[in-house]
């Protein structure tokens, strides 16, 4: 899998990554349900003997559980893979997440995130949500001084708009943003990824598959079974009038996927990666056969053609 230089880092990461917000499980307010934690494990180890190269993970992804996963995942690992993790979504001891980018919140997240990832140095931290928007400052400064102290190589955000970049580069370069991205929410498009690719600010898109309805494998039925803390059965993308539409788009794009052998979710991940300004894609799994189901993003690429088909079809739907 050929490489990409991630903005004004170092890094040269594969064009897909491993999504570990899944993986944090149920039990919390955006939970995926009941997931098996060897079956996690199998899933990361399984990423990364295909050749993947980063992870990216949050504190708050089943409230610490999943950079507790992804530190028994990568033990014993000698080249282990990049880890990103995030920051602004702290919990209390209810467990009930709140938002807080001021600078003592960051630094004890951050400590908290090295012990629970078992690491001495975080390789790309960032600030998850620009909430409450006012710290956005006094947040920012206390990364770019984490990255002084040696804490974490390198800095970004997710969910910024242009706006919020710019006000943050007047403290520190923003090395990576992290947005939502796919056919079905393209909005990143209009100004912040162009702005990005100016900038030479590394975009790695979040939701390609838009959190499995662009997969291939997700139908009414399964929709109508999702585990009861799973946060997609409240979501409004998987609710009527938009999850019928949402899964034709998806059924699309497995006809033009049925053309080479892959899955609509690799064409859907395929989709995002044809913009210049994104370089790489993060890729939610919970099991082996899941990473399998996608795995030939790494090197799969759609034709201006399929890319005007995608976008004609969407046309007619509206």
């Amino acid at each position: 899998m050929k490489t990409r230089k991630l903005g004004n880092t170092d890094f040269e990461i594969t064009p897909i990554g491993f999504g570990a917000w899944a993986i944090g499980g149920g039990n919390w307010k955006f939970g995926w349900g009941p997931q098996d934690d060897s079956e996690s494990i199998t899933a990361i180890h399984h990423a990364l003997d295909l050749g993947i190269n980063w992870i990216d993970t949050a504190a708050v992804y089943g409230l610490g559980h999943s950079e507790e996963i992804v530190a028994k995942a990568l033990k014993g690992i000698s080249d282990r893979p990049y880890v990103f993790t995030k920051c602004a979504l702290p919990w209390n001891e209810k467990r009930e997440i709140y938002n807080s980018i001021k600078k003592d919140s960051v630094i004890k997240e951050c400590e908290a995130s090295l012990r629970r990832l078992q690491i001495d140095v975080i390789d790309l931290y960032q600030i998850h949500w620009p909430n409450p928007d006012s710290e956005i400052e006094e947040g920012w400064t206390a990364l770019s001084e984490l990255k002084r102290q040696g804490k974490v190589r390198y800095i970004g955000v997710s969910n910024f708009n242009v706006n919020q970049i710019k006000r943050a580069e007047k403290i520190a370069p923003v090395s990576t943003l992290q947005p939502p991205y796919s056919r079905v929410q393209p909005e990143a498009e209009k100004d912040i990824l162009p702005y990005c690719l100016k900038q030479n600010i590394g975009t790695i898109v979040y939701s390609p598959m838009m959190s499995g309805l662009l997969s291939g494998a997700m139908t009414l039925e399964r929709i109508k079974n999702l585990a009861p803390d799973d946060w997609r059965r409240y979501d409004a993308e998987f609710k009527e009038p938009k999850r019928t539409k949402n899964l034709d788009i998806a059924e699309k794009l497995q006809e033009i996927g049925s053309r080479y052998d892959v899955s609509a979710g690799v064409v859907a991940i395929a989709w995002t990666l044809n913009n210049p300004a994104v370089t790489a894609a993060i890729v939610g799994a919970r099991s082996p056969e899941q990473v399998d189901g996608f795995i030939a993003a790494g090197e799969f690429r759609l034709s201006e053609e399929e890319i005007n088909e995608i976008n004609d079809f969407l046309e007619k739907q509206k």
